[in-house]
């Protein structure tokens, strides 16, 4: 294990480290049914109709468990899981964009990968291609509103033609005159229907228009990006509200899987998923609320990250989520991934709490490789599931000198009804629209999400600060501390395509789904996804990818590219055959 002398960062609104001791308890068998095409959308309409339906739905879910969890007893609730790691009023001013501060990926020298931001810089620097070419060759792959749409035109809601073309000039002629603003400048990203971009409408999803006619400003984290040259070139489809994790969308189509078209691309931010997984953008920037980046990321073999909460703006836009979502960046490979976050993760000195955190900052001197395995809980993934994670594992500590130590988390269980209950709550607060305007899933979601009583609640809120205790021990005892697990105990969701039409409505495959990644925004530490292996899919052509998640201490997101870059060394390096190419693999740079 590595030593660090290095100051511990000071903390605002550190939760009290106090360990909570609980067995492990696995959740009881599901009880949800699950419902799809004609029978969903009759069924809709009797929950949102009939009163009493979603209460029995609500209790059906095992909600009102918590009101028997005695550990909650004496407990305060925390309503806001924000803690902010406080800036050093000496630190510099640092470019995060300059040549100079790019690393490269493990990959870099292979010849079948992912494009990275500096092949495109690259390509521009040396006059091979200019950002003009390059937007000109994706446009008709991404639009909409054309008579001969792409197949990958689906990851996109909307691109502003003439606005996509006016920035790719401007970075043009930047590069021509030898000033690019930097390594971003003409790279083309894309971002979550649920950010506001100056110019678009934007709809969560759905088919209502919550910009009431056009955005007059873009989400800070989407503006920082832009400022450094990097054209946006649309917004990307997501699951309508955010509320699943398949990106299952009749509205607006679901996106390709990038590796098995026979599987969902995962959401809620599928759309950015397909779309990075497809090579048409190098990066995107999502959201999540209950594993929105890191599900999508793991279905489409990419690298995703989710930020402390609170760290990332995106005024001047209410956030609907506000205790559990926040934004971060899909990428293609780690440098990307790294370069996005510490760009659009820059803070805003006019929003609080983001004016309060420090600075992105690249991770120097030594560090503490200190993995942490609570058994139990990994032991609920599939066999397939395990056996990547834990060969990833073996490489960790036999190659890069990481130390495994078992740990325990309390109350897992209840916690993830604690997370769902916060999360359907605070959506079905955040939407103003008819429950008829939804689909068919979504009419049921929000029926059941209005009967939270209020004293459930507060015990949902008590629950959290039951882990965010618990946390704070774990990284006080172990210093630099990762709690590691699988993303998802499942790999990969196939789809059905009588689901297609009305949607689906499968609860017990939604909270499986969400089985590790919930921590992460119930508590709002950071965590970070990465692919470690790929497995054989149940139906269609192409291989399911596996994903590995690291959970770390409020604030440290630096230490976690770090882990990052180890999981990409891994891939390259440790596991059989290396990274997989996705199939439908579009090369933009051609």
């Amino acid at each position: 294990m590595s030593g660090s002398n290095q100051t511990p960062p000071r903390f605002f609104n550190y939760p009290t480290p106090k360990p909570h001791d609980a067995p492990y308890k696995a959740p009881p068998p599901g009880k949800n049914p699950v419902v799809k095409g004609a029978l969903l959308h009759y069924l809709s309409n009797v929950v949102a109709t009939v009163p009493v339906v979603p209460g029995i739905l609500w209790s059906n879910a095992g909600f009102s468990s918590l009101r028997e969890c005695r550990q909650l007893d004496g407990i305060d609730p925390r309503y806001d899981p924000t803690v902010i790691p406080v800036a050093d009023s000496n630190e510099a001013p640092t470019s995060y964009t300059d040549r100079s501060s790019l690393r490269e990926s493990f990959n870099h020298a292979s010849s079948s990968r992912f494009h990275s931001v500096k092949d495109f810089h690259d390509a521009y620097s040396s006059g091979a291609l200019t950002p003009t070419d390059v937007i000109e060759h994706l446009l008709p792959l991404i639009r909409r509103d054309v008579a001969q749409r792409s197949p990958y035109s689906t990851a996109f809601m909307d691109s502003k033609v003439d606005m996509v073309r006016q920035a790719a000039e401007a970075s043009t002629q930047r590069y021509k005159q030898g000033k690019p603003l930097g390594i971003l400048d003409g790279v083309p990203f894309g971002v979550k229907d649920d950010l506001k971009v100056k110019g678009y409408k934007h709809y969560i999803g759905t088919t209502h228009d919550y910009s009431n006619g056009g955005n007059k400003d873009t989400s800070w984290c989407a503006k920082m990006v832009e400022k450094e040259g990097a054209i946006l070139v649309g917004t990307l489809t997501m699951h309508e509200l955010g509320m699943d994790t398949t990106n299952n969308n009749p509205n607006w189509g679901t996106p390709i899987n990038p590796y098995n078209s026979s599987y969902y691309p995962g959401g809620s931010s599928g759309g950015a998923a397909s779309a990075v997984g497809h090579g048409l953008i190098p990066f995107a920037i999502g959201s999540d609320g209950g594993g929105s980046v890191r599900i999508p990321s793991n279905y489409c073999g990419l690298y995703g990250l989710k930020p402390s909460h609170s760290r990332v703006s995106i005024a001047p836009m209410p956030d609907a989520g506000k205790s559990v979502t926040v934004r971060g960046p899909l990428a293609s490979n780690m440098s990307d991934l790294e370069i996005a976050y510490r760009v659009l993760a820059q803070p805003n000195p006019s929003s609080y709490p983001s004016s309060l955190f420090s600075p992105p900052r690249k991770h120097t001197g030594p560090r503490n490789k200190v993995l942490g395995v609570y058994k139990a809980w990994v032991d609920r993934a599939d066999p397939s599931v395990q056996e990547a994670f834990h060969s990833a594992l073996r490489y960790f500590e036999s190659q890069l000198g990481y130390q495994i130590i078992d740990i325990s988390i309390p109350l897992l269980t209840e916690g993830q009804l604690a997370h769902a209950m916060t999360i359907m709550a605070e959506g079905a607060a955040g939407h103003k629209t008819s429950i008829y305007d939804l689909t068919p899933p979504n009419r049921i979601l929000m029926s059941v999400a209005r009967q939270s009583p209020a004293t459930d609640f507060l015990l949902a809120q008590r629950l959290r600060n039951v882990l965010m205790e618990h946390l704070a021990s774990l990284f006080k005892q172990h210093p630099g501390l990762i709690v590691v697990t699988p993303t998802t105990p499942n790999a990969g969701w196939p789809i059905d395509p009588a689901e297609l039409s009305h949607g689906v409505t499968n609860g017990n495959m939604q909270i499986r789904n969400m089985e590790y990644v919930w921590l992460a925004n119930f508590t709002g530490i950071p965590c970070i996804q990465f692919p470690v292996g790929y497995v054989e899919g149940c139906k269609g052509e192409g291989k399911i990818p596996v994903g590995l998640s690291g959970n770390g201490e409020w604030g440290s997101e630096d230490l976690l590219v770090e882990f990052g870059f180890d999981g990409e060394r891994y891939v390259q390096e440790g596991l059989e055959g290396g990274r997989v190419m996705p199939r439908g693999w579009v090369d933009i740079l051609k």
